[in-house]
């Protein structure tokens, strides 16, 4: 690996130009017809407030939390005792047909329920921040963000770490020359099976399904299937029907950062191996792998070489680069690794760490968020776009993301045509682009 210090500074300032691609802080601005002044509080309603989407009302606290729905009235009357001016409701559609005040939606359903919620909401007008990953299917992922597109209303998807000083530090390295031309990209995550078990049957048991719970609306578009208590709350990630495996929970986190840097479009190839090579249809139809390598190649593009994004999970890790004398792990955890033909980036850090004290940060050409939820904010009252917004970046990296699981679940390796928006050579996959929803539900 290259020790040169410093950087090149032509390259660094004529790269600069990317930096367009990036939020500029969000602006106030007058009140208009079409956007409330900075002054005005959004009214903003809450689908799935449990977890993390408690956590996303309680992150605007300048707003009006006006209406909550939950398929769990437990979940709802919690939610009302906090905001107890607050309507509360079981079916988002009725909520979104009957109360006219709702001016954003912040969604945090299980996955297969992002994008049916989203799409209602943008198709009345509503601003929308959407829990990643932004849906649970690639057709959904480019759906939305059609949507978002024609509806012109501020949007989000929540990985919040794309709004951080680390974030914006990776594409400044980059730009500057620091690491070289990227060649491959390593991202993983060690996410437990007891928090998101994966490489299970489907239970045999029926047991009744809560009162307090509708077990109907909590399916919405998903097959039917009996209730069981082993799929919710939250242990829904690792079932496909439900969830999108440690790839879709945590990819739309990881990469994040690295698609804006490299200006990513769509891969030529994805494919995947996993603990599911030999595993029988009733665990693998069901459930996501215990573990799983996925690769993702791009061709070259202008001056970026071609590139491989790999994935790891499940105690799967790439190699320990040589630069790291020691041997110590260095892949606990998330994270991510970029390797360029003259150095390599831990994070947003320079490895080895002798090199990060040599050369110190990059200089600095992006504007800083003032937060992942407040560029929403800002962005709903007239700001410029949000990070993540669906338009510009989320319905893209959650699409990419989620063809990964399509190479998990086919175990080919599959080549993408970027025009039609399909696989080249497998039907199967592109059936799993978008599997059929459950009679009486629609995008």
């Amino acid at each position: 690996m290259s020790k040169k210090p410093g950087f090149d500074r032509r390259r660094f300032l004529a790269s600069t130009a990317a930096a367009a691609s990036f939020t500029i802080i969000p602006r106030h601005v007058l009140g208009t017809a079409e956007a409330p002044s900075a002054n005005n509080k959004l009214n903003v309603a809450t689908v799935g407030p449990g977890g993390m989407g408690f956590n996303d009302i309680r992150s605007v606290p300048t707003e009006n939390v006006v209406a909550a729905c939950d398929v769990d009235a437990n979940r709802v009357a919690a939610v009302l005792k906090q905001f107890p001016q607050a309507k509360g409701y079981s079916d988002f559609r009725k909520m979104l047909e009957t109360q006219k005040d709702i001016d954003a939606v912040m969604v945090a359903t299980p996955d297969h329920n992002h994008a049916v919620v989203t799409m209602m909401a943008l198709k009345m007008g509503k601003h929308v921040f959407c829990q990643k990953p932004l849906t649970h299917s690639v057709h959904e992922a480019i759906e939305i963000g059609k949507a978002a597109k024609a509806a012109g209303v501020a949007t989000q998807m929540g990985n919040q770490g794309q709004a951080s000083e680390g974030a914006r530090l990776v594409s400044e390295f980059i730009w500057s020359g620091a690491i070289g031309k990227v060649r491959e990209i390593h991202g993983w995550s060690n996410r437990r099976p007891d928090i998101s078990p994966r490489g299970i049957p489907r239970p045999q048991e029926t047991p009744p399904v809560p009162a307090h719970l509708d077990w109907g609306l909590w399916l919405g578009p998903a097959p039917q299937r009996p209730y069981h208590p082993c799929y919710l709350p939250f242990r829904w990630r690792g079932w496909w029907d439900f969830g999108t495996g440690v790839l879709g929970d945590i990819g739309c986190h990881n990469l994040s950062a690295v698609f804006k840097a490299l200006k990513l479009g769509w891969p030529e190839s994805v494919e995947a191996c996993s603990t599911h090579w030999n595993a029988p249809d009733e665990i693998k139809n069901e459930t996501a792998p215990l573990a799983s390598i996925v690769t993702f190649r791009f061709a070259a593009e202008g001056d970026r070489p071609e590139l491989l994004i790999r994935w790891h999970d499940g105690g799967m890790m790439p190699p320990i680069p040589k630069e790291i004398e020691d041997g110590k792990n260095i892949f606990v955890n998330d994270g991510t690794l970029i390797v360029g033909d003259q150095g390599m980036l831990l994070g947003h850090r320079l490895l080895p760490e002798s090199r990060m004290k040599e050369v110190g940060k990059p200089p600095q050409v992006l504007p800083r968020s003032p937060g992942h939820y407040q560029e929403w904010i800002d962005a709903c009252k007239g700001g410029a776009p949000a990070g993540s917004n669906f338009v510009d970046h989320a319905a893209h990296l959650a699409a990419v993301v989620l063809m990964g699981n399509i190479a998990i679940r086919t175990q080919e390796k599959l080549y993408w045509d970027a025009e039609k928006l399909q696989f080249k050579n497998s039907e199967e996959a592109n059936r799993l682009l978008h599997p059929p929803y459950r009679a009486g539900w629609t995008l």
